[in-house]
């Protein structure tokens, strides 16, 4: 399991949604592609699987744009992994393992089940404290 770019760019991008949850002000992808510095073509289709998935949902009209589906602290990190990395570990076609091969798969099979277990255990209000949190440390300054 790695952190894709998809992955990334989804998570940043919700998190700058979670920031405008509360107000119901929903964002354009042009806004937050330019305030993350991510291309806007492949914010589109990263918005267009976490729409399918219920993560986000789209306003139409000229005040339209892109709002989280559900409250932040619902949506974890393993959703947003699960839907855009559908698919992605599974290698179809194997050849038949050996003993040695097999060991390390299954060591590698646990090591995704523990991440999986830290995404499952951390939401997008939780990336939105510590954000806050080191922007308050980050603008403390000492005379």
């Amino acid at each position: 399991m790695e952190l894709s770019c998809k992955v990334e760019y989804a998570l940043v991008a919700l998190l700058e949604l979670s920031t405008y949850f509360e107000r119901g002000e929903p964002l354009q992808i042009k806004q937050i592609a330019a305030n993350q510095g991510i291309p806007d073509r492949y914010l589109e289709q990263v918005f267009a699987s976490l729409r399918h998935a219920g993560i986000v949902r789209s306003q139409r009209g000229n005040r339209g744009g892109y709002l989280l589906a559900r409250e932040p602290w619902q949506i974890t990190l393993l959703d947003v992994f699960n839907c855009l990395e559908v698919g992605s570990d599974s290698k179809q076609g194997r050849q038949p393992e050996g003993v040695d091969r097999g060991i390390v798969r299954e060591v590698w099979k646990e090591a995704q089940q523990k991440a999986r277990t830290v995404l499952q255990q951390h939401t997008i209000q939780d990336l939105r404290q510590q954000r806050e949190a080191r922007q308050r440390l980050s603008s403390m300054y000492y005379i």
